[in-house]
């Protein structure tokens, strides 16, 4: 198998042992590396405890998804050959696409930054993106951009 492993299928996906969520189960599988899931589970539990101190009025499973939600794209752009030209054309973004975008760039943003141990990185990373802040953000609002800049080819989305 490559180095880039797959989470499990949708049917296969358990709920995760403390918020009994689906999403979070599916945010845990991507984060972990080397099938270390207890490893994966320490990081996100260990966020999720920041949070809950610095974010008193909400449950950290509700910043969570407030973080995701804020980090799907709606649109993007994809390339699309039309006549030897290739043109980057804006189409709207599947949900399932949607999820999985927001929590690959979530973790990104997350890994991107160093300095500090993972799991306060995740929980600074979550808390912005639940404030439409943080690079995550930033990756969703470039993808926007550059879908209305190629406003103009969108006819060729067919």
């Amino acid at each position: 198998m490559s180095a880039k492993s797959y989470t499990a299928s949708v049917e296969q996906l358990k709920p995760d042992p403390v918020y009994g969520s689906i999403l979070l189960s599916k945010f845990i599988n991507c984060l972990m590396y080397d099938g270390k899931k207890a490893t994966a589970q320490r990081v996100v539990y260990g966020a999720f405890k920041i949070i809950e101190q610095r974010v008193k009025d909400q449950k950290p499973i509700d910043v969570f998804e407030t973080a995701l939600n804020n980090v799907k794209p709606i649109i993007e752009v994809r390339s699309r050959r039309v006549g030897g030209a290739n043109y980057q054309v804006p189409m709207p973004v599947a949900r399932k696409r949607q999820q999985s975008l927001a929590i690959r760039w979530v973790l990104e943003a997350t890994r991107s930054k160093g300095g500090k141990p993972m799991h306060e990185r995740l929980a600074d990373e979550l808390i912005a993106a639940s404030r439409k802040e943080g690079a995550a953000m930033t990756t969703r609002e470039n993808v926007h951009k550059m879908a209305d800049a190629n406003k103009a080819f969108a006819h060729f989305a067919w």
